[in-house]
């Protein structure tokens, strides 16, 4: 079964990133500070270290789009992915020290933190608008530099995948965007390559938690991805 066709990048990518945020700012707004204690996917990192570490990447956009270059873009949005793989089985567990001591330190999370990440992430979601106004505009972030299309994905796929990552206690939380799974879900395709797509049978969100590695293969998918299951997880 052929996995369904992803198509480019959505045009207006500042409307799926302020959405994609949006959605995010549902789920937390509503929580008791003791929800933020929660566990997520992510190991060693409750709901609140996650949203923090989420309230650093909308902090890594406004940087990204008030930092311009004049140098060609170096990575688009499926190569910048390739500096951070999964984590290998062996390899020792990630430290979180960093945003757990910041989450510690918002007192009452659920009015604190979340009016933190909803000021920055919608900050975040207007800063690209203007940016995108630009379309050959590029600017540095992490080391490399992007154009601002790629950057917005980026924090769209960042933004997806703890949103799933989040959510795994919340069970009445609402789902992600659905333009940003597929934006995420194009990212993944990129690195699995077009001559693996054809072993691909989830639907768009099963997708994206099994090729991230957040939900493990079954011996069907084993089978069905054959020599292709040793690309994944495509990102940690």
């Amino acid at each position: 079964m052929r996995a369904p066709e992803r198509g480019a990048l959505p045009l207006w990518l500042a409307a799926t990133l302020g959405r994609t945020y949006g959605r995010l700012t549902e789920t937390v707004q509503g929580l008791t500070d003791a929800d933020f204690r929660r566990p997520t996917r992510c190991e060693g990192m409750e709901v609140g270290p996650l949203l923090v570490h989420l309230l650093y990447d909308a902090e890594r956009a406004l940087a990204a789009f008030a930092t311009p270059s004049t140098t060609e873009p170096d990575r688009d949005f499926v190569s910048y992915w390739q500096d951070y793989p999964a984590r290998a089985e062996d390899a020792p567990e990630p430290d979180t020290s960093f945003v757990r001591t910041v989450a510690s330190a918002y007192r009452h999370p659920s009015e604190t933190l979340v009016g933190h990440w909803r000021e920055l992430s919608e900050a975040a979601a207007r800063a690209a608008a203007v940016a995108l106004t630009d379309h050959h505009r590029v600017v540095k972030t992490q080391g490399h530099v992007l154009g601002v299309c790629d950057v917005v994905a980026t924090l769209v796929v960042e933004a997806t995948v703890h949103h799933l990552d989040l959510t795994v206690h919340l069970p009445d939380a609402p789902e992600p965007d659905p333009e940003g799974l597929q934006v995420t879900a194009r990212t993944l395709d990129g690195l699995f390559g077009p001559e693996a797509w054809d072993v691909i049978e989830w639907d768009t969100t099963t997708y994206v938690l099994k090729a991230t590695g957040r939900v493990p293969l079954d011996d069907h998918d084993v089978d069905r991805l054959g020599s292709y299951v040793t690309r994944l997880p495509l990102i940690g």
